[in-house]
C-alpha cells in the first residue's frame, strides 16, 4: 500500500520503539517523515534505512512548547505542509501515591500530557489547512487502572480525553483526532519485563491472544487511523490489546 505518497508525517518519540516501527511503517507507504526524539542517535540509525530525500531528523524535547514549535516549522519548511502527527513520546514512572518519585508527577505529565499538547497547539493550524489528522499514543492504562501505576495511568487517561475533545472542537476544521491505546507492547520501555517469566505468564493468561504485541502490529493501526481508510473515524481510543478489556475482569473458570 502507498497511502501517504507525497503526504507529510512528524512522529514524535521516533527513536525506538512504536515510534520507529510507525516512522518505518510510514516511510514504506510513501510519506515524507520527520523523525523527532531526544536523542540524535536513536533518530539517525532509524534514518539511515530510510529514502534521505523523503527523512527528516530533529532533535525535540516535547516537554518543551518552544522546541515543539521549531520541529512544526522545520517540518514546513523542508516538505512544505503537514498532514499526520503521531504524537507518542513517553515515560513511565512507577510505584503508588505515596512511593512514587515526587518529581515523577511533574516529569510525567509534562513529557506525556504537555507533549501532546504542545503538538497538538503547534501543528492544528496546519493541519486545518490540509485536512490532516492527528493520531495520539495513549494506553489500556488510560482506560483503565494499574496496580503501582497512578502516574502513568493519569498522564494517559488525560491524553484519552484529550483526544476526544480535540475531535469535538476540530471535526468540523476538516481535522481527525483518534489515539491508540496498546497493551503489553515489547518495546525499549518494557524491555526488562520481558524476562520475568511470572510476570510474562500473568499477562499472557490475562490477553487472550496468549501475547504481547509488537511494536510493528501498533503502528499498522496507527497507520490505518491517520489514512483515508478511517476517514469517517473520529474522536476513538482504539485498544489495541489483544482482546485484554474485552473482559469484565473475572477469572477463566475453564
Amino acid at each position: 500500500m502507498q497511502r501517504f505518497t507525497d503526504k507529510v508525517v512528524i512522529v514524535t518519540g521516533a527513536g525506538s520503539g512504536i515510534g520507529e516501527a510507525t516512522a518505518r511503517r510510514f516511510s514504506q507507504e510513501g510519506a515524507n517523515v520527520v523523525l523527532a526524539g531526544n536523542t540524535k542517535a536513536k533518530l539517525d540509525r532509524v534514518a539511515r534505512d530510510l529514502p534521505p530525500e523523503r527523512t527528516l531528523v530533529k532533535v525535540t524535547d516535547v516537554s518543551n512548547y518552544k522546541q515543539v514549535q521549531a520541529l512544526v516549522a522545520a517540518t514546513l519548511k523542508r516538505f512544505g505542509a503537514l498532514h499526520v502527527l503521531f504524537n507518542n513520546a513517553g515515560i513511565a514512572v512507577e510505584g503508588t501515591v505515596t512511593e512514587a518519585p515526587f518529581d515523577g508527577w511533574d516529569k510525567i505529565m509534562a513529557t506525556n500530557v504537555g507533549g501532546v499538547f504542545h503538538g497538538c497547539r503547534a501543528a492544528m493550524p496546519h493541519l486545518i489547512e490540509s485536512k490532516g489528522c492527528i493520531v495520539n499514543t495513549g494506553s489500556v492504562s488510560g482506560l483503565g487502572g494499574d496496580w503501582g501505576m497512578g502516574f502513568y495511568n493519569a498522564s494517559k487517561g488525560a491524553i484519552v480525553n484529550f483526544t476526544k475533545a480535540l475531535a469535538l472542537d476540530h471535526g468540523r476544521d476538516g481535522v481527525r483526532v483518534n489515539a491508540v491505546c496498546p497493551s503489553l507492547t515489547f518495546t525499549p520501555m518494557t524491555e526488562d519485563m520481558k524476562g520475568d517469566r511470572k510476570l510474562m505468564a500473568k499477562f499472557n493468561e490475562r490477553i487472550p491472544l496468549g501475547r504481547g504485541a509488537q511494536p510493528e502490529e501498533i503502528a499498522a493501526v496507527v497507520a490505518f487511523l491517520a489514512s483515508d481508510d478511517a476517514s469517517f473515524v473520529n474522536g476513538v481510543a482504539l485498544p489495541v490489546d489483544g482482546g485484554l478489556m474485552a473482559s469484565n475482569g473475572q477469572p477463566d473458570m475453564a
